[in-house]
């Protein structure tokens, strides 16, 4: 059995009330009826996480450079319905030189299937992996706390994207912030290589062709250098360059969805498209996992 961390005490008392007389009425059972506070969206299936958009509608909104601090602003996705409760959140970098307009597809994509998801732009585009990292926290910081959407955010909940050297500070915003719940480092590049600190489940995807950051170089020994536990996974893309994470992607989108909706959402009905690892697929040059999780 288990509740989602926004769950209230009354409301936990009131759902166990609700599944014991369903239980009783013997139309439910304590399990069902627990886990649906647990989920957004309909049972997933290989046509809905592939698509272009999820069953929720989006809004979004900018916010200035100017109206923030410890970042450069950017724009926020967000589901428009509240019935299903609260939702996780994760902040998306671009990566060196580049702005938010790299990263804009994530955006709709994610928050459709029941995510906020904020894009930003850094201080400079070309701040440091290092540096993105501490603004990728300060980004959510102003999620929880300070935006427009924060009464939709469940604060215990976070998780962290990025390209390149916003790829290498996502992993770097996970050593220090072990509370981060979720990172995909997208083709990521940093110059420490040893992120075994890290206790956040991570989905490293790389690009068999890239020669900015080489995966051999970069991804590869960050994915070796993460702990196998709370669960780690490394996903090349076969044929791909580095700037493969900055165009809608199908292989990208359905398993970045997959990796949040399990370890963000805590929601096991995605495990059928994270383990096994995928097997004969044209599109992936090489999958590493410690699946299951």
């Amino acid at each position: 059995m288990g509740f989602s961390r926004s769950t209230s005490p009354l409301s936990r008392l009131f759902i166990v009330c609700a599944a014991v007389f369903g239980l009783l009425a013997g139309n439910v059972t304590l399990a069902q009826a627990v886990e649906a506070t647990d989920v957004h969206g309909p049972d997933p299936t290989e046509e809905t996480i592939t698509a272009p958009r999820g069953p929720f509608d989006v809004e979004q909104e900018s916010v200035s450079r100017f109206e923030v601090e410890g970042f450069g602003g950017g724009t926020i996705y967000y589901p428009t319905d509240t019935t299903d409760g609260l939702f996780s959140a994760v902040s998306i970098s671009p990566g060196y030189t580049g702005t938010q307009e790299s990263m804009a597809w994530y955006g709709p994509r994610l928050a459709s299937h029941g995510f906020v998801v904020f894009t930003i732009d850094t201080i400079t585009t070309t701040d440091q992996p290092d540096s993105r990292a501490r603004q990728l926290q300060a980004s959510l910081d102003h999620l929880v706390d300070d935006s427009s959407v924060r009464d939709r955010v469940d604060p215990a909940r976070l998780g962290v994207m990025g390209h390149s050297m916003g790829g290498g500070g996502s992993l770097k915003a996970a050593l220090d912030n072990p509370a981060l719940q979720a990172a995909i480092p997208l083709t990521p590049w940093h110059t420490t290589k040893d992120f075994s600190g890290v206790r956040t489940p991570t989905l490293i995807i790389g690009a068999q062709n890239d020669t900015v950051a080489p995966v051999s170089q970069h991804a590869e020994p960050f994915y070796e250098s993460l702990p196998d536990d709370p669960g780690k996974a490394y996903l090349e893309l076969a044929g791909a360059g580095h700037l493969a994470p900055n165009t809608p992607d199908t292989t990208i989108a359905k398993y970045s969805l997959a990796w949040l909706k399990r370890f963000l959402d805590d929601d096991t009905r995605y495990d059928q498209f994270l383990c096994p690892p995928p097997q004969d697929d044209p599109e992936i040059a090489e999958h590493r996992s410690t699946c299951p999780y």
